[in-house]
């Protein structure tokens, strides 16, 4: 019986690479992987054949959805090439992490969905300790270290914060991600990298304190499931974790303890599912504890292991001509040898994504900064996002949205899309009224543009769709409203308007309404409007409620609503302007008299929609 540790980072196209070569290797009958036992239920759907990264599993609590976790994986995830290997290998693989049944019964009722880089959700520094090591070797010249006199201090890094900026200082260098890139994602021989990991781990591991608290809990939880796994007898087994935590698992011999460690602590229900992910929410810049720099560059450095600088520089060339910027064939060669030349001048033996930058900067963007910051964006960083296979579990309401999408032709995409509505057309409609339901339900697929000038107003809506990986757990939360989004945003407003006190508020909820056409849900508002109006005092909240009811009676004739119910308010509300607001306007002081003319102009808005000469009459005799 043997078992081998694989300490890992989260997400990195070389250790990827490099732990599927160690276990076709090694051959492991079992594979245990850090991550929440949990959601060993879904496990099976990993190998289906419509499941594409980059994804996530989202973990929560069935009766309060915001207290969530997410797990993303992306095709350079060592844990995804593990899970896939063992898949492949029709050998059983198993999560080994504290469960977040437990780790969820601790967060707080309030506390927001997490990103989880298969750690616990409520410890911060997770994500880089847990990342690995490797031998330190000695900078290019051209990252050495900051010279002495340089004003800048560095950071004071902890041991669990940050094992690699530790290694990476250690070796010179003041940029953590350039260290990793140029010690691993570059390294071309690999065979002692999980050898150089453990060590290194082991060192800077003697040198802190103890684990405690959920640490210790969550190292304890995994020795128990090496332990069960080296029970049932098998003989090769593969451990594959973060690297912080694989000197921890080296001797799992104290069971007594870990039981005590993990005796008694609280469980919730937990609820699981896999949802598409983005590359983008992968990167560091979105907070994301195990973000890395520039997760499109690594992705072709995952799809691309032989002659990387060349195919990246011809994908730069391109996106350059898309946006009718010059780059030619002879430019793109010149900057494949400038790459090569830089790599060479700095003991690398390959391009880097620095290199390459910098010479893509120099030859083919002349020295501009502009272009550079959308090759960043659309290359480096990216916005490609997975999918899931249908059989995922989900929410009656998520089924329902994903129903309407295919027959309303509308495909979710990361990327920002322009969509024009003609409101005559039943399928342009159908589409308005999806994407103002929505957004009722706070759900924001689509925002609204201003119609061009060139456009007939009335009879057309201009969107802006761009879908969130965050809207997997909204849909999960608005489910308790109903079970299609027709009848979710119907129930949701009818909370909404239940709960708000003021007649603005409430006269903006009904133009939303009437927008996404929701009539059930339009008459619990009129009646509400109707209750809150007949009570209202304050002469200002009357007249901030006139815009949106002036709206809604404004797309009466395009959507087919009934506006006979919606224009006796604005009657009555008016009138009542009428009475009250000569007495609002005495003894105001400079900043009272400000709002008050605010209010004014929101009644003769109102009145230039309506176009009504009865009210415009006595408006203006009021005036």
């Amino acid at each position: 019986m043997s078992t081998h540790i694989f300490g890992i980072r989260h997400h990195g196209p070389g250790c990827a690479r490099s732990l599927r070569a160690a276990l076709a290797a090694l051959a492991p009958d079992i594979v245990l992987v850090e991550g929440p036992p949990d959601a060993q239920a879904i496990l099976p759907l990993l190998s289906h054949a419509a499941m594409e990264p980059p994804v996530a599993m989202l973990l929560y609590v069935p009766d309060a959805p915001q207290r969530a976790v997410y797990y993303p994986f992306t095709h350079f995830s060592p844990e995804w090439q593990a899970l896939r290997y063992a898949a492949g290998a029709g050998i059983p693989a198993r999560f080994m992490d504290l469960p977040q049944a437990i780790q969820l019964a601790r967060q707080p009722e309030t506390e927001p969905a997490a990103e989880s880089p298969l750690e616990p959700v409520l410890e911060p520094a997770a994500a880089a300790a847990s990342a690995p090591a490797v031998p330190v070797a000695a900078p290019p010249p051209a990252q050495a270290p900051a010279p002495a006199d340089d004003p800048t201090p560095p950071a004071q890094l902890s041991l669990r914060d940050d094992p690699i900026g530790m290694l990476a200082e250690a070796a010179g260098y003041r940029d953590h991600e350039l260290w990793w890139e140029q010690q691993i994602e570059q390294r071309l021989d690999a065979t002692d990298l999980f050898e150089g990991i453990m060590e290194a781990m082991t060192a800077l591991r003697a040198q802190a304190e103890p684990a405690h608290g959920e640490e210790a809990q969550r190292e304890a939880y995994m020795r128990q499931t090496l332990r069960t796994a080296q029970a049932e007898g098998f003989a090769r087994i593969a451990v594959v974790c973060g690297a912080w935590h694989a000197p921890a698992l080296v001797r799992p011999d104290d069971a007594a303890a870990d039981a005590a460690l993990l005796a008694g602590l609280p469980r919730i229900e937990v609820a699981v599912t896999w949802i598409p992910w983005t590359n983008s929410r992968l990167a560091q810049r979105t907070g994301y504890g195990a973000g890395i720099a520039s997760p499109g560059w690594y992705a072709h450095l995952w799809s691309a292991p032989d002659r990387g600088a060349i195919r990246w520089l011809a994908r730069v060339a391109q996106l350059l001509r898309e946006q009718d910027l010059e780059a030619s064939s002879a430019n793109v060669i010149e900057a494949v040898r400038l790459g090569d030349a830089l790599a060479a001048l700095r003991d690398l033996p390959m391009p880097g994504l620095n290199e390459l930058n910098e010479a893509t900067l120099t030859v083919l963007c002349h020295g501009e900064p502009a272009p550079m910051r959308l090759i960043h964006e659309r290359l480096e960083i990216g916005e490609a996002m997975g999918a899931v296979p249908r059989e995922t579990p989900a929410v009656p309401l998520q089924r329902d949205l994903e129903s309407l999408q295919r027959r309303l032709k509308l495909v979710p995409s990361p990327e920002a899309t322009p969509l024009d509505l003609d409101l005559r057309q039943d399928l342009g409609r159908a589409r308005s009224q999806l994407l103002h339901r929505l957004r009722l339900l706070d759900i924001p697929w689509g925002k609204p543009v201003r119609v061009s000038s060139g456009k007939q107003g009335t009879f057309h809506e201009l969107w802006q769709l761009q879908w969130q990986v965050e809207f997997a757990l909204k849909l999960i939360e608005a489910n308790i409203w109903g079970n299609t989004v027709a009848t979710a945003a119907t129930g949701y407003v009818r909370h909404r308007a239940d709960a708000e006190r003021e007649l603005p508020g409430l006269t903006a909820l009904l133009d939303g309404v009437m927008l996404a056409e929701l009539p059930e849900a339009s008459e619990h508002l009129l009646a509400r409007i109707a209750t809150v109006a007949a009570v209202a005092a304050d002469v200002r909240h009357l007249m901030d409620a006139l815009p949106p009811l002036a709206q809604v009676a404004r797309y009466g004739d395009v959507r087919q609503t009934q506006t006979a119910r919606i224009l006796p308010v604005i009657e009555a509300l008016f009138a009542r302007v009428l009475v009250g607001l000569p007495g609002a306007t005495g003894a105001l002081d400079d900043d009272a008299a400000r709002e008050l003319v605010t209010s004014i102009d929101h009644v003769q808005t109102s009145l230039d929609r309506l176009d009504r000469a009865d009210l415009n009459a006595a408006w203006h005799e009021l005036l």
